[in-house]
């Protein structure tokens, strides 16, 4: 049985560390670096270097890489060893403080949005030091940032720290307000809860669809997917259990906080969950997460899968964003505590998120907007595409009698009782849980259910940040000013929540009445990424970004072409790919099992066999779809052939979801028939029972 709190971040570069092996004056001066943001001299981040290498080796190590997160999603390594010449065909290990702190990789090759020609190559990656350094594969990993030589950022964390920096000053100005002198900082904190599926390695390897795109293009539905409800929350089998067990291991080894392990709705569906941390934190270990979810899954002989909607016809998979702010005091301040309707502190915040949240619901909906993730959105539990807010019916008397200038009447029982005498009683949450909900407050977190599973959760956390900080410099401006803070601040609260009331809805989200009722509201439905993109550059969104100077406008530009045309990638390598699979597969598939019914057929025509019809039926029925497949594989193609054609992102963006998606769909639907019809010694491809229940 391993010691699990001596197994904890033994490969990360640990605060505990830096104590043990820094000089004192060392040790304050980075730590006064990391909290409060000042310049870090050379002389000593020389000697962090110094001591981060001392221990590297030890643990094994014979590289350094700067860790960073392109605009790829995923992240981005340059190898460079420790070892250095002494002139006498030696080596020495060395690792120096400007090594640490700065690198440069190549800029030109990672997608830019049009910040950086393809001549210009420089790009420098800078250590941040609020997230620890770790040993991975043998080699220092140290978390960077990425920019390129004229300073623009050209990854997710750059921005994600500036909208952190942004909620912290609005937040303590907030604070002050209501007396609170000690707290010296304000941080956004996160939990990203994580959801895949795991398959057979080899099934996996034999369906191209699924090596390129991630998901499967082709299939018919199996005989039972989750209709009996009985994966979920259900015995682990013995090749996950063992996966999760090696997975928890590593992660732990990382310092990632993994908490919660269990099997999801769908058939071959799990999910892992994290203890809260740092916003900045949670991104770094959230992108190891998913790197190691695919490598340890690859050494017990199967695959992960992260795409947003892998199969059809179950659920797909999601990450949910719980979010929340903290103090370095220890403090939630969306706690609401015993008394929720006393509480004016929580009532202020609770109300900023509101109005943060109906402010800017289109900026959020841009944020958990992909091509996967529009297969996901509105189907098999996840949240419709409507953002809305769930704050569960106690919150919501509490506004709505704020509101009124009424006093609250707290009539629950706080005491659950089940009607079992032997059972304990236990307090009620301050809500109950609405899994339709897009945005739904859950006891001290807001959770943020849209984003898709493969997602980076440092966008999302970009929109929250900087949306919540600019309500709250609102309220800081006006409370400032005021007089009679205690009757301003009442008014305040009032105020916001009835201008902003039409986003909270408690009900269930997939009703199609809701979607009426939305409309009424003003509520966007914005139901594709095509849809939504738009809004990143809208000018409401430049106004809000570059006032808290979390994007330059022309880092929100360069954003929304790499969006988009990453939507436009996704989908074109897709039609490639059912194009290829159809020729090369499916088609050969069909003649084949044709040739065999003709030749059974002709066989016992010419022994005076004339009973026939079954043989005769189903050669009709897969010689009208083959002919059909071919005519949807040719418009398909013919469709590719105008893509060619110059036009603006927005206008390709909309060919691919107007006449690409729905050529693919048409193609898919003609080959899903097919296959029910295809003996299985024919049909090239695992089938979706085989797939989904591949892990025994």
């Amino acid at each position: 049985m391993k010691n699990i709190p001596e197994l904890f971040a033994n490969m990360v570069f640990s605060d505990a560390l830096m104590r043990e092996r820094l000089p004192k004056d060392v040790y304050k001066a980075l730590k006064k670096t990391m909290s409060q943001g000042t310049h870090l001299e050379l002389d000593v981040a020389n000697v962090v270097a110094n001591a981060m290498k001392a221990w590297a080796v030890e643990k094994g190590a014979t590289h350094f890489t700067h860790w960073f997160q392109p605009m790829t999603g995923i992240t981005a390594e340059k190898h460079d060893s420790f070892i250095s010449p002494t002139g006498d065909g030696h080596v020495i290990m060395e690792f120096s403080g400007k090594e640490l702190v700065r690198g440069e990789p190549d800029a030109s090759s990672f997608p830019s949005g049009g910040l950086r020609a393809t001549f210009e190559a420089r790009g420098y990656t800078v250590w941040d030091t609020t997230s620890y350094a770790f040993i991975k594969d043998g080699t220092l990993c140290i978390p960077t940032a990425f920019c390129s030589y004229s300073g623009e950022a050209l990854d997710k964390k750059t921005p994600l720290l500036r909208s952190m920096e942004a909620l912290d000053n609005q937040a303590r100005r907030i604070l002050r307000l209501f007396g609170n002198e000690r707290v010296s900082r304000v941080t956004a904190t996160v939990g990203p809860e994580q959801e895949y599926f795991l398959i057979d390695k080899d099934m996996f390897l034999k369906r191209p669809d699924l090596v390129y795109t991630g998901r499967t293009l082709f299939g018919a539905r199996p005989p039972k997917g989750q209709e009996l409800d009985d994966h979920y929350f259900g015995s682990l089998k013995p090749r996950v259990s063992a996966f999760m067990k090696d997975l928890e291991e590593e992660l732990w080894r990382l310092g990632v906080y993994a908490k919660t392990k269990h099997n999801e709705v769908a058939p071959a569906q799990h999910e892992l969950a994290p203890i809260f941390t740092t916003t900045n934190i949670a991104t770094d270990h959230n992108q190891l997460t998913m790197e190691l979810m695919k490598s340890v899954a690859n050494r017990h002989g199967m695959a992960c899968l992260l795409h947003e909607k892998p199969f059809a016809g179950v659920n797909g998979s999601g990450k949910h964003n719980n979010w929340s702010m903290s103090t370095d005091k220890g403090g939630n301040l969306l706690e609401p505590g015993e008394t929720p309707f006393e509480n004016a502190q929580f009532l202020l915040f609770l109300v900023a998120v509101i109005k943060a949240v109906d402010d800017y619901q289109d900026l959020l909906r841009v944020s958990a907007a992909s091509a996967g993730n529009d297969h996901r959105l509105g189907a098999n539990e996840a949240p419709p595409a409507i953002v809305s807010m769930f704050l569960g019916d106690e919150l919501t008397e509490i506004l709505e009698a704020l509101e009124a200038g009424t006093d609250y009447q707290n009539n629950e029982k706080n005491q659950m009782e089940i009607g079992v005498t032997v059972l304990p009683h236990f307090p009620k949450d301050t809500t109950d849980r609405n899994r339709t909900s897009p945005f739904a407050f859950t006891g001290n977190k807001f959770e943020f259910r849209m984003l898709g599973s493969a997602f980076s959760i440092a966008g999302p956390n970009i929109v929250l940040n900087t949306a919540v900080a600019e309500s709250l410099r609102r309220f800081a401006d006006e409370l400032e000013g005021a007089k009679d803070f205690t009757s301003a601040l009442a008014g305040l609260v009032r105020q916001t929540f009835s201008a902003h009331k039409r986003i909270v809805f408690n009900g269930n989200n997939y009703a199609a009445e809701w979607v009426a009722e939305a409309g009424r509201r003003g509520l966007s439905n914005l139901k594709t990424t095509v849809d939504a993109l738009p809004e990143f550059i809208s000018k409401k969104s430049i106004d809000l970004f570059t006032k808290h100077n979390v994007f330059s406008e022309a880092e929100i530009h360069s954003r929304y072409e790499i969006l988009f045309e990453g939507y436009c990638k996704a989908l074109h390598i897709e039609a490639l790919t059912m194009v290829d699979l159809v020729r090369g597969e499916i088609i050969p598939a069909c003649i084949g099992y044709q040739s065999e019914v003709a030749g059974l057929l002709k066989k016992k025509t010419a022994c005076g066999e004339y009973s026939v019809s079954l043989e005769e039926h189903l050669l009709g029925q897969i010689s009208k779809l083959s002919s059909c497949l071919l005519k949807k594989l040719n418009i398909l193609e013919d469709t590719l052939l105008e893509t060619k054609e110059e036009r603006e992102i927005l206008a390709q963006a909309q060919y691919y979801r107007d006449s690409i998606y729905s050529a693919m769909s048409e193609l898919r639907l003609i080959v899903d028939e097919l296959e029910t019809l295809v003996a299985r010694k024919h049909w090239p491809l695992p089938r979706y029972a085989e797939l989904l229940y591949s892990v025994i």
